[in-house]
């Protein structure tokens, strides 16, 4: 879809995102600005999460922060007469889930329920786009992953992020909230959290490089793919404006798929310098391991022209020259 195709969608719409200070959020109120949507970035600024108010430093645009609570704060004023709601709020740490599983609870079912309830009472005509995760597939039984795999999440967090989906689904079919839902993969690049790994292990790593310190690689072997962000952005805005893609659950991935080794040597490259050791995998973490994964996003591809943009060498290096000049804030 071209830009101006974009621009007559968002141009003077009104728009919600919850979690709109975190890493994804914050990149997509950015771009939306610039699209000339009216953004209102909802976010509660939890410790330990995403969220941080250097992510909109210097956005352009019609931007308006609220901070709040969804766990508890009533939704309706942050919906009603907006056209689009992006659902970005939650946590995505893995091993998090594991560790507070009521608080991932709340943070991933809880929120997304208020948000729908919210639209259902006040905004029965706004459409929904909602952040899910690969994780909903659990250990691939094959590769590359489609929309048909089984579901069968191996931690808190894809149970929970499976059933915030179903949520969607159903207020879908009952109640005729317009949705549609897209399964992210490891997201990377400028505004993600990297003072540790709670929003994915890149941001360690990110960090370690930048400080001068050998960063952990966990056996190395492990297939992912990465998506940049600027290019996950672009499918959250497609999700809401192509006609077709409303009440699908679609796959996003970033193009080649890459051993968790030869990333950390990509890395090391893109940043001049640089070092890792090879570890065993903590047993916490191995206990709820996907092993290899890597997304067929045809489907989505197919129905809205979207592709990725931004190779891996690329992406890493803005993300580190990002950093270079941005690191005391996220820290």
């Amino acid at each position: 879809m071209s830009e101006e195709t974009l621009r007559a969608a968002f141009a003077g719409a009104r728009v919600t995102i919850a979690g709109g200070l975190g890493f994804i959020g914050s990149n997509l109120a950015r771009r939306l600005g610039d699209l000339g949507a009216e953004v209102l970035v909802v976010d509660a600024l939890l410790p330990g999460l995403g969220g941080n108010r250097h992510n909109l430093d210097g956005a352009h645009g019609r931007l308006a922060v609220e901070v709040a609570d969804l766990r508890e704060a009533d939704a309706i004023p942050f919906v009603e007469g907006r056209e689009y709601l992006f659902n970005l709020a939650g946590q995505t740490s893995h091993q998090g889930s594991m560790d507070a599983p009521l608080d991932d609870l709340d943070l991933n079912c809880r929120v997304a329920l208020r948000l729908l309830e919210a639209c259902r009472k006040a905004a029965p005509e706004a459409f929904v786009v909602f952040a899910s995760t690969r994780q909903v597939y659990g250990k691939p039984h094959y590769l590359p992953v489609d929309e048909q795999h089984p579901l069968a999440p191996v931690d808190v967090n894809g149970i929970h992020k499976l059933a915030a989906e179903a949520y969607h689904a159903l207020y879908r079919e009952v109640y005729g909230v317009k949705s549609a839902v897209l399964r992210l993969t490891n997201t990377y690049g400028p505004r993600m959290r990297i003072k540790d790994a709670r929003q994915t292990f890149l941001g360690a790593w990110l960090r370690a490089v930048l400080e001068g310190r050998p960063f952990e690689v966990w056996e190395g072997e492990q297939l992912r793919d990465l998506t940049y962000v600027d290019d996950a952005v672009e499918a959250l805005l497609l999700a809401a404006a192509v006609t077709e893609a409303e009440g699908g659950a679609f796959n996003i991935g970033g193009g080649r798929r890459i051993a968790l080794k030869r990333l950390a040597d990509a890395l090391v490259a893109a940043n001049g310098g640089g070092d890792y050791v090879v570890e065993p995998f903590p047993d916490a973490r191995k206990r709820i391991d996907i092993g290899d994964y890597h997304a067929d996003d045809r489907l989505f591809r197919r129905i809205t022209g979207w592709k990725p943009r931004v190779t891996l060498n690329d992406g890493l290096t803005r993300t580190l020259e990002y950093y270079r000049d941005h690191l005391a804030a996220y820290l």
